[in-house]
């Protein structure tokens, strides 16, 4: 007898649907998986046998063949393990469900061998697509159920166990849809504070524009100058996610397994991978691929320290997604997206020895060093990150001054009136990712500031994504200051940040 039950695999974050049939018949005793299945899935076959023993149900000594259409879809994971049970169970007339209720239903599970019902990856990303695929309810293990929910379109039924999934099923236990969790309070109290950093005035105020603006930033400056520390501290000042964009970074940790049994991911991500990791970690990608870092950063912040110990073709590798906000993953069948809006905080020391420059500590390097150490990072990089900063040693007297540093508290109550500045000007998009075709509108520069741009572009050798990256950092120091027009002074500030260069001859001179 032939069945047909519904489920559904992740391409990227997005969900595809896919129908398990099984057919029972006579001969050969066989349990054969045909369609594209990984080893996980050709294994689920000895999974689903025992699972169902153990579970008090006894499987036909028949051959059964299971089909996972479309068949020229590549699959992956454990997930069939659950629909390709109810699958056998309906083929083989141990089950009787409604045809309607069975083609508005998604299933999806892992089956341990004693029938109960393991977390997956990716339950919240197919939820999320469930509605566009037609379906009313999804079936999901209990330990997803929780994340799934978040989608309000779908009827989410978690289950524990094959058992109770069964008894469900014939309509003998009731088992009620799954709530989801009322509040998503975002706690920041426990977070680094800024009132920790002592001195570093323009280095704050560079981080505050970046929070404002959402623009890439990057340290240069001696070991133990406070650059990490710095870093580690702009999510205290970032305004928190929208529901929305909780939902989308969730999608991203939920295909990864990473959401660790929480529902979503509250606050904005923080990654900091070691300068060891490989390209395929950073950007993704893999046989079957899997986000790396810089989606995982998505709608968060990706720091890189040690920005130069990285290879140089991991680092030209973030070119295009510092550009499109997204990544293209290109396989000889299929191309993959991820999504990959993150803010890049990059720290890196003037030379190996890292005192180029230094007040207090000579520098041992020799200048064809330092060229070589700087040299990995290229100019089309370097065009895409708004803010260069300096980042100077502090000295004794600003360790003992005893001086209230400002709070991170004073600094968000600062950056969030900026964003609302910038939210009734162009709703939700942030001045960093302001289009080309939007620079006239909404950076409005008064006439000084006009002559002021005009010398700069000449006299810096601008690119036009260097001119439009003054441009938007300007609008947000703008905005900081509450001003609709750009002025000459704003202008300066931004441009004050822009130069790896400048800060290169200041410190040779």
């Amino acid at each position: 007898m032939h069945a047909k039950v519904f489920s559904a695999t992740t391409i990227g974050v997005e969900a595809r649907s896919v129908e398990v049939e099984v057919d029972v018949s006579f001969g050969l005793v066989q349990f054969y998986i045909v369609g594209l299945p990984d080893t996980a899935i050709k294994e689920s076959s000895k999974r689903i046998q025992t699972a169902l023993k153990n579970s008090g149900i006894r499987l036909p000594a028949k051959r059964i063949t299971v089909n996972l259409a479309p068949a020229d879809l590549k699959k992956e994971g454990t997930l069939f393990d659950l629909p390709i049970a109810i699958g056998i169970l309906l083929a083989s007339e141990h089950l009787k469900i409604d045809s309607n209720f069975l083609r508005d239903t998604l299933i999806i599970g892992e089956l341990s061998l004693d029938g109960s019902i393991r977390f997956i990856k990716g339950a919240l990303a197919i939820a999320y697509d469930a509605h566009r695929l037609g379906k009313k309810r999804i079936i999901v293990p209990e330990d997803n159920a929780q994340e799934a929910a978040l989608i309000s379109n779908v009827e989410v039924i978690g289950v524990k166990h094959i058992t109770d999934l069964v008894a469900y099923l014939r309509q003998e236990k009731d088992i009620a849809p799954t709530q989801p969790p009322k509040t998503f309070a975002i706690n920041r109290d426990n977070q680094l504070n800024f009132s920790d950093v002592k001195g570093q005035l323009t280095a704050k105020r560079a981080l505050q524009i970046a929070a404002a603006g959402n623009h890439n930033i990057l340290f240069i400056g001696p070991p133990g100058s406070g650059k990490t520390m710095l870093a580690k501290r702009l999510l205290s000042i970032m305004p928190p996610l929208s529901f929305s964009d909780r939902v989308q970074t969730s999608k991203i940790y939920s295909i990864t397994g990473k959401l660790f049994g929480n529902p979503l991911i509250d606050d904005r991500p923080f990654r900091a991978p070691h300068h060891t990791i490989s390209q395929a970690g950073l950007i993704g990608g893999g046989s079957y691929p899997q986000p790396g870092e810089i989606s995982l950063a998505h709608n968060g912040i990706l720091f890189l320290d040690e920005l130069t110990e990285f290879k140089r073709t991991t680092i030209e590798a973030l070119r295009q997604p510092l550009e499109n906000k997204e990544v293209c993953i290109a396989r000889a069948q299929q191309t993959i997206t991820f999504p990959s809006s993150f803010l890049l905080i990059a720290a890196l020391n003037p030379c190996p020895c890292g005192y180029f420059g230094d007040s207090k500590k000579e520098c041992v390097c020799s200048p064809q060093q330092i060229e070589r150490y700087l040299g990995k990072l290229s100019g089309p990089l370097l065009d895409r990150i708004d803010l260069q900063i300096s980042v100077e040693s502090v000295d004794y007297q600003t360790i003992k001054n005893n001086k209230v540093q400002e709070s991170s508290a004073t600094m968000f109550e600062r950056v969030n009136n900026a964003r609302e500045m910038n939210t009734a000007r162009q709703q939700t998009t942030a001045n960093a990712l302001i289009s080309p075709n939007e620079i006239d509108t909404i950076c409005v520069v008064d006439e000084e500031g006009k002559k002021t741009l005009e010398l700069i572009f000449e006299k810096l050798h601008l690119s036009m994504r260097g001119y439009h990256k003054v441009l938007k950092v300007a609008r947000t120091i703008a905005d900081l200051a509450q001003s609709e027009i750009i002025t000459a002074a704003h202008i300066r500030e931004a441009i004050s940040y822009r130069s790896l260069d400048k800060y290169l001859e200041n410190k040779r001179r």
